[in-house]
């Protein structure tokens, strides 16, 4: 075993601290060549990470790139330097720590390369980059261990399948590195360890006590939820109350819309004026790091946030989280959960608070899992084509390459790992001619074969793919500044939403009531405008869809005979939809049909997430126009899609043959704005369009144009071309999801239960109130909505 430096262990000792039998067992297993950590978070993964690299340095100190670390958020790798200093300061050891990231400048990233740290701290894109320079072999020659910290978030996004081809590049580089994967959450250690390690080496996996169970339950509220809505605003006193019995509480939201309306209306409360801060990726980096000082140096109370607070930063002494609105994902949740009492053996300790009554099954079923320690995630499909693109385009700007090589190194990445030839060099073919239909322009002519190897064209075009190096597709948006001259940033607003906009219009940025003012120089500029009720920004966040693994469990519950560990207002709802109708089941599709207010209704549960159940409502009502049936629009939730219409659905089970719905979606996207947007994505990733030129951003509407022009010159003249075949596929996997919807169908396997009824049911009520949703809140509104509900329950039996 790997022994510490003597200055470091009495180091250690005099802190009172032990090593944990994980991180000693990290000494231990050094030399393997890829080793997957899972350990709870506040375990002390990352310095188990780091462990061998200190003992390695304190033994023979070596000049060069010794251990390069990445972690998905630049934050983070700033908080790894600032934790490491202490031990390395306190040890007398002189082992140089620097970060690399966007946010480096560039005199200190030209120094790095020529003279690089023992240990570089950066993040995908930054890996990215420097391997596009020829100087890459030099630098990296000497590195023998690379430590990807929470690779669970890295492993479902494109940035993990980019990372995965930089490590097999630098396997060949330096052929004895190895690998080493972090992380507190992972579902299936075998697949994540598959993904790390070089293929087909193998992957050690070493998982630590889980430690304690978490003090997990679901907020106790005087008023029970409302019957639909997110926003969870009803329960804003009990969390007023919690926040005042704790030091710290992290109040969690799913979309960062929802946060900004939650803050205010929790301001609007906060009659005792507890510090309260508001973090999300949508606020300017100056407002992120007042309210991170602020965290860190315990003036926050409570700080409502999104993802952006998901990972390992350990700000300030969190003592309590909250989730608003169900959390759609066990894995996501365990992670917010660890933000508590960010230290080993210790519980953390949480509330979920469900938006509406449906939202209550589904946290508890969510409490359930996380207490049998059953994690949720969709099987990882093949590595995508457009950032193997990307790929070729970085390793032709560090230097010429032969096809056979680079489809052997291509190959060892663990994405890559069943790509077979003809889909390399299909992509290859893409990248120096842009394929049949392009091949006639200049500009897509890239590489050119010499001497056996591939070659850039144009030596200058180096500039160029390494300023548009990323896989992260930012959505068109606008920044948001007060006006006036040097006016405070506020963040940033979608391009979308600022086109609706007239001067006078309010809405939220940063918890305030904002009023547009106007639009100069492509910067909305605002004056505070405290007391008015806001519109609502719709900002990037993602709208989650409950995972596969939630909905069994719902499924599951719904097959109880008594809920005993429901709410008694939620559990008196089941009853009665049982006894009414029915509720549900795992392998059969209930199919409510009933007439209400003069219109046919028809209401699918297909539990099958937010995105596929409202494909489903466009293809249904497509093939119900087909047959006649007059369908006048839907609606969806994640559990289920309710149509309406002049006519009466009588058996539904034939609108539900897959290959129908096959060439319904086919028709659909053809035609659909989905198509030109997924495309324009994947067609900046593969580099058939730059996201920058000359130093210059490109405009969401400038990107936007060109790739629509292309979008339709391929359509029309090469329909097979390969940036349609990524493009179809991506569509089918992210916006429409339709694997959800065919998994669906094979789980019921044409068993549907057609129920024809005189009235509203009671799991149908809900999806009602969902059809008149609009995004000005306020008192009037919730009059209206309330009266509705009322209506709509007495209906359905519940009044």
């Amino acid at each position: 075993m790997l022994a510490l430096p003597p200055s470091l262990s009495d180091w250690f000792s005099a802190k009172g601290w032990a090593l944990h039998p994980h991180q000693l067992a990290m000494l231990e297993r050094a030399s393997e060549p890829a080793s997957l950590l899972i350990a709870p978070t506040g375990g002390g993964k990352t310095l188990a990470g780091f462990l061998p690299t200190l003992a390695e340095l304190g033994a023979k100190p070596a000049s060069g790139l010794h251990t390069l670390y990445i972690s998905p958020l630049k934050a983070l790798t700033a908080d790894i330097r600032r934790n490491l200093r202490a031990p390395l300061e306190g040890a007398g050891l002189a082992i140089r720590v620097e970060d690399r990231t966007g946010d480096t400048s560039y005199t200190q990233r030209r120094r790095q390369r020529a003279d690089p740290p023992h240990i570089l701290l950066t993040t995908p894109e930054s890996l990215a980059l420097l391997l596009s320079y020829e100087d890459a072999p030099r630098l990296f020659a000497g590195l023998q261990r690379v430590i990807v910290d929470e690779i669970h978030a890295l492993a479902e996004s494109k940035r993990g399948d980019q990372l995965m081809l930089g490590l097999a590049r630098l396997q060949r580089l330096a052929p004895g590195l190895r690998r080493v994967g972090l992380s507190a959450t992972v579902e299936d250690p075998p697949a994540l360890a598959r993904f790390l390690a070089r293929h087909p080496d193998p992957c050690a996996i070493l998982e630590a006590d889980p430690g304690p169970d978490p003090d997990i339950s679901m907020l106790e509220t005087e008023a029970p939820p409302p019957w639909a809505g997110n926003g969870g605003r009803y329960a804003i006193p009990a969390i007023l109350e919690e926040v005042r019995r704790h030091k710290t509480t992290l109040i969690f939201h799913n979309t960062r819309a929802q946060a900004e309306i939650f803050f205010h209306e929790l301001w609007l409360q906060n009659l005792e004026d507890l510090p309260i801060g508001i973090h999300h990726g949508s606020l300017s980096r100056e407002q992120r790091e007042r309210v991170e000082a602020a965290m860190v140096a315990g003036q926050l109370r409570a700080i409502v946030c999104t993802g952006s607070l998901d990972l390992g930063i350990d700000w300030g002494d969190v003592d309590l989280v909250i989730q608003v609105g169900a959390p759609k994902n066990v894995k996501r949740l365990v992670q917010r959960i660890g933000r508590a009492n960010h230290r080993y053996n210790a519980p953390s300790k949480a509330l979920l608070v469900p938006a509406n009554r449906f939202e209550v099954v589904e946290c508890v079923a969510a409490l359930e899992a996380v207490l049998a320690h059953t994690l949720d995630g969709e099987p990882r499909g093949p590595g995508p084509r457009d950032v193997l693109c990307q790929h070729i385009l970085i390793a032709a700007a560090s230097a010429p390459f032969e096809a056979d090589d680079l489809y052997a190194e291509v190959t060892t990445a663990g994405p890559y790992a069943a790509l077979n030839r003809a889909a390399f060099d299909d992509c290859l073919d893409f990248v120096a001619t842009g394929g049949y239909a392009l091949r006639a322009y200049d500009r897509w002519q890239r590489l050119m074969l010499r001497n056996g190897k591939w070659q850039l064209r144009d030596p200058r075009a180096t500039q160029v793919i390494r300023m548009n190096i990323g896989t992260i597709i930012d959505t068109e948006t606008l920044k948001v500044r007060m006006k006036g001259r040097g006016g405070m940033p506020l963040g940033e607003i979608e391009e979308g939403f600022a086109a609706t906009l007239t001067q006078g219009d309010t809405f939220l940025m940063g918890g305030q009531v904002v009023r547009y003012e106007g639009l100069h120089e492509l910067t909305v500029e605002v004056s505070r405008n405290p007391g008015r009720e806001p519109r609502i920004a719709t900002f990037m966040g993602t709208k989650f869809a409950t995972s596969t693994l939630l909905t069994q469990r719902i499924l599951t519950i719904f097959q109880q005979e008594r809920w005993p560990q429901l709410p008694r207002h939620t559990a008196e709802w089941l009853a009665l939809q049982r006894e009414v109708s029915r509720l549900p089941e795992p392998d059969r599709l209930l199919v409510e049909s009933f007439p209400h207010d003069g219109r046919e209704h028809l209401c699918i549960y297909g539990f099958a997430g937010r995105n596929a159940q409202q494909t489903l409502g466009l293809l249904l009502t497509k093939r119900m126009e087909e047959a006649q049936l007059a369908p006048l629009g839907f609606v969806a939730t994640d559990y289920a899609t309710l149509i309406w219409g002049l006519e009466a659905v009588t058996d539904p089970a034939p609108l539900f043959d897959l290959e129908a719905l096959r060439d319904g979606l086919e028709t659909w996207l053809a035609g659909n704005a989905v198509m030109k947007r997924t495309f324009r994505n994947a067609a900046i990733i593969s580099g058939l369009i730059e996201r920058t030129h000359m130093g210059r951003r490109k405009s969401g509407r400038q990107a936007t144009f060109s790739s629509d022009i292309l979008y339709d010159t391929l359509l029309r003249h090469d329909p097979g071309h390969l940036m349609l075949q990524i493009t179809r596929e991506e569509a089918e996997r992210g916006l429409v999801d339709f694997g959800r919807i065919e998994e669906m169908l094979g789980r019921i396997d044409g068993r549907i239960d057609t129920i024809r009824l005189n009235r509203v049911t009671p799991l149908a009520a809900p999806l009602f109130l969902e059809m008149g949703r609009v995004p000005v809140e306020g008192v009037a509104r919730e009059r209206v909505v309330a009266e509705a509900a009322e209506a709509l329950m007495a209906a359905a039996g519940l009044g």
